[in-house]
C-alpha cells in the first residue's frame, strides 16, 4: 500500500498483492529470478541495453502482434496508425458544450473519449469500445465474431471515422473479424489509456494547484502508475551477452514499475511531486518508460498526451475532484495499470 499527495490530499492506493510483492521484494534491485524461466530487470542502465539491443518482434508488439494467426505488416500498422491519429487529430479540434464528467472514473472519462473520437461509427463497432471486453479476450472475440456475422458492411465513403472506414473494404466473414479486430486493437488502447491515465492523476495528486500544468501532472501521474508496468522480451541469445544472470533460454521481464520508484533514481520516490518535471526531460529521464523506449517509442504517445491533457483542462476547469470520503482505491493486476472505481464529484 501506498499512499499519495499529504495533508488532506492524501490517499491510499492499494496494489493488488502481486504487484505490491514486486514493489515490496525487488525495488531498487537491477535483476532478479521471477519463475525458472523468467528473469526480472528493473535497472535503469541495463533495460537501456535490453531494449536496444534489438527490435521487438512481432509477438512482442501488443497492438499489432498477429491477429486469428494472421501477421500484421508493419506497413499496415502504419496505416492503421495514421487513421487512429487522424480522428484524434479531427477530435482535438471539436468544439465540446457542456459535459458533466463527474462520476466512476475511469469509465466516465472511457465514455467520453469513445464518443468524442468515435462519433458515428456503426454500433457492432462501437460495442468494441465496452470495457467489460478487458474481462477476458474470449469474450472480446465472441463479441467481434457476432459483429462479423451480422448482415451488411460498412460502405466505403461512409461517414465515419477514419479507423472505422479501413473495415469498408471487408468483404467476407473471416475479413471482417480481422478487420473488427483491427479496429478493437487500435482505438480502444487509446480510450481505456487516456481516461486511465487522467483518473490516476486525479486520485494521486487532486485537486491541483493552479499554476501546476497538466503535463507536468500527467508526466508524474505515469511516473508512479505506468499504464505500461512491464515490458517483455522474448529469450533472444542477445541478452545472456549482456549480463551474465540472464540465461539463454530465459524471457526477460522488463518492469518500469519498479524503475519508476527507484530511490536511485528519483527523490522521495513515491511522492507525487509534479513539479518535479521542471528540471527533468521525460525523454531522456533514466528509467523512465511511460512510451516505451527511445529505439521504439510506443505509437500512440502522440495521441494520448493531447487527449489526456485536453480532459484534465476540462475537469480541472470544472473544479471536479476525488471524493472526500473516499480514501483507497484498488490497482488490480491488469495489463493497463490504473486505479478503478473512482468517485469523482463537484466540491
Amino acid at each position: 500500500m501506498y499512499m499519495s499527495g499529504t495533508g488532506s490530499r492524501a490517499r491510499e492506493v492499494v496494489f493488488a498483492p502481486r504487484l505490491q510483492a514486486l514493489l515490496r521484494d525487488h525495488r531498487g534491485e537491477e535483476v532478479f529470478r521471477l519463475d525458472p524461466g523468467t528473469v526480472g530487470v528493473a535497472g535503469a542502465e541495463l533495460t537501456d541495453r535490453i531494449l536496444a539491443a534489438r527490435p521487438a518482434t512481432e509477438d512482442e508488439r501488443p497492438t499489432f502482434k498477429p491477429l486469428h494467426g494472421r501477421s500484421i505488416p508493419r506497413t499496415e500498422a502504419s496505416t492503421v496508425m495514421q487513421a487512429i491519429g487522424r480522428d484524434v487529430r479531427a477530435a482535438l479540434k471539436k468544439p465540446v458544450g457542456t459535459v458533466d464528467l463527474a462520476g466512476q472514473w475511469p469509465y466516465v472519462g472511457h465514455v467520453f473519449l469513445r464518443d468524442l473520437v468515435l462519433t458515428g461509427d456503426p454500433y457492432r463497432l462501437r460495442v468494441l469500445m465496452d470495457r467489460a471486453l478487458e474481462l477476458t479476450p474470449k469474450l472480446t472475440w465472441t463479441v467481434i465474431a457476432a459483429g462479423a456475422a451480422l448482415p451488411g458492411r460498412l460502405r466505403p465513403g461512409a461517414p465515419v471515422s477514419a479507423i472505422a472506414g479501413l473495415t469498408a473494404e471487408a468483404e467476407n466473414y473471416s475479413d471482417r473479424r480481422y478487420a473488427m479486430g483491427l479496429y478493437r486493437r487500435a482505438a480502444a488502447p487509446v480510450c481505456f489509456t487516456v481516461s486511465t491515465l487522467v483518473a490516476n492523476a486525479l486520485w494521486l495528486g487532486s485537486p491541483f494547484d493552479d499554476d501546476t500544468s497538466n503535463q507536468n501532472i500527467l508526466y508524474e501521474a505515469m511516473r508512479l502508475l505506468p499504464p505500461s508496468w512491464n515490458i517483455l522480451r522474448k529469450a533472444s541469445p542477445e541478452y545472456p551477452a549482456l549480463d551474465p544472470r540472464i540465461g539463454a533460454a530465459d524471457d526477460i521481464l522488463l518492469l518500469p514499475l519498479l524503475s519508476h520508484r527507484d530511490p536511485a533514481l528519483w527523490e522521495d520516490p513515491d511522492e507525487f511531486r509534479p513539479e518535479r518535471w521542471d528540471g527533468l526531460d521525460p525523454d531522456d529521464q533514466p528509467g523512465y518508460l511511460p512510451f516505451g523506449h527511445a529505439s521504439e517509442r510506443c505509437w500512440g504517445r502522440h495521441m494520448v498526451m493531447p487527449l489526456a491533457e485536453m480532459l484534465l483542462d476540462m475537469l480541472r476547469g470544472d473544479g471536479l475532484t476525488v471524493s472526500p470520503e473516499q480514501s483507497a482505491a484498488k490497482v488490480p493486476l491488469a495489463g493497463l495499470m490504473g486505479v478503478a472505481d473512482v468517485r469523482i464529484v463537484r466540491p
